[in-house]
């Protein structure tokens, strides 16, 4: 990995750079999944704010959980979850655009005033493509996806997974990546493209 490979995972279509990662503890929250997939969604977050030396908690003094997780059939169940207009206004302009996509998933961000994430959204609608990937491998990858605020075009090409084995593992150097942006030395937020240099750096320590 080049710094220029590292810059391009946190820029966005409009060529700009904006770094993020988490600024408090993760508290998770998963709907819409029996018990066995709940222990599996949560054990790959587990595992990933551990690679990142980050923190979980049992709750969040201001929202309860910061990171949700929905499964759904369909996008219209959203309509049926209690004060999800409260938690996300734009809920009523964003459904519309991801059945007319027809998208199988969607990743919202809130930042705290300094920029870093203060929670995150998660939606999986379950058509035959998600539903076909065990349950392992698409918790690996959606966490992943909302540890640090990459860039639009960060996975468009290339999972950040990677199979040993017959098993689906997270990418070795997405995961030195994740490591060194969760470095207390370095900034929660920037939108400097330099700082991809200082991850670069730290990629190699």
């Amino acid at each position: 990995m080049t710094p220029e490979d590292v810059q391009a995972l946190f820029t966005s279509e409009s060529d700009e750079f904006r770094f993020a990662r988490w600024g408090r503890p993760i508290v998770p929250i998963v709907f819409g999944v029996d018990a066995e997939t709940l222990s599996v969604v949560k054990g790959a977050i587990e595992v990933v704010v551990g690679l990142a030396g980050h923190q979980m908690a049992d709750t969040d003094p201001e929202m309860g959980a910061n990171l949700m997780v929905f499964f759904l059939r369909d996008w219209s169940e959203l309509n049926g979850v209690p004060d999800i207009d409260h938690l996300i206004p734009e809920m009523a302009e964003l459904l519309p655009r991801l059945e007319e996509q027809n998208a199988n998933q969607y990743r919202l961000f809130r930042f705290e005033s300094d920029g870093s994430i203060r929670a995150a959204f998660v939606f999986l609608r379950m058509d035959e493509v998600l539903a076909e990937l065990p349950a392992e491998t698409l918790a690996l990858s959606q966490i992943v996806q909302v540890m640090l605020l990459w860039g639009s075009r960060a996975f468009a090409e290339t999972s950040p997974l990677a199979r040993v084995a017959g098993v689906e593992v997270l990418r070795p150097e997405i995961a030195a990546l994740i490591r060194a942006a969760y470095d207390p030395v370095l900034p929660a937020a920037l939108c400097d493209a330099s700082h991809a240099l200082r991850l670069f750096a730290r990629l190699k320590t």
